[in-house]
């Protein structure tokens, strides 16, 4: 395998099948089939290459792993440093399929209870659940709200994100001292 990018075979045969199961149509198919796909390669040893296992200091990573040339979907490779995670955010309305690669992550998914006409949001946690390598999981809007961190002191995680487009940005939660959450839109970019 090339120390800076996964294997051709393997990068080729994970795009083949991402655009196999893209080619669905049907959202619920299409993110079944993608979390089985992912499981399925990441069970067999996917190696992302070297490039995508460095964390950066001031946050976890976001690099672009692929672009499907019609736009049906894109796939993002993250890395994650100890203690590194996301603040509450959404996904755009876009569908997404998370799998970890290497290291763990901790997913806490919420529910959004209500939009109050002063713009705060209420939300409700639903569930934390630990995600080791090989687990995936997918979000379809409108329940895509979730936070992700990494579940180790001392390790790297990294996770795969093929969605439903670009996601170019998304809308993040800022808790308030008083109670619930504000909106603000956050513009999102790749690292290298």
């Amino acid at each position: 395998m090339s120390e800076t990018a996964a294997s051709p075979d393997a990068r080729t045969v994970l795009i083949e099948r991402l655009s196999d199961a893209v080619a669905l149509g049907d959202v619920v198919a299409v993110t079944r089939r993608i979390q089985d796909e992912l499981a399925a390669l990441i069970g067999e040893g996917l190696d992302l290459g070297e490039r995508y296992r460095h964390p950066c200091h001031d946050g976890y990573a976001r690099r672009l792993f692929h672009r499907d040339a019609e736009g049906r979907f894109s796939v993002v490779a993250m890395t994650w440093g100890p203690g590194q995670g996301t603040p509450l955010h959404d996904h755009a309305g876009i569908w997404c399929v998370e799998g970890v690669v290497e290291g763990a992550l901790e997913v806490a998914r919420y529910e959004l209870l209500e939009e109050a006409a002063d713009g705060v949001h209420r939300f409700a946690e639903r569930g934390r659940t630990p995600a080791g390598v090989g687990s995936s999981g997918a979000l379809i809007p409108p329940f895509e709200y979730h936070t992700l961190a990494n579940a180790s002191d001392d390790g790297v995680a990294v996770t795969l994100h093929v969605y439903g487009g670009d996601m170019d940005h998304c809308s993040v939660f800022e808790p308030r001292p008083e109670g619930g959450y504000l909106r603000r839109v956050k513009e999102l970019s790749f690292h290298d």
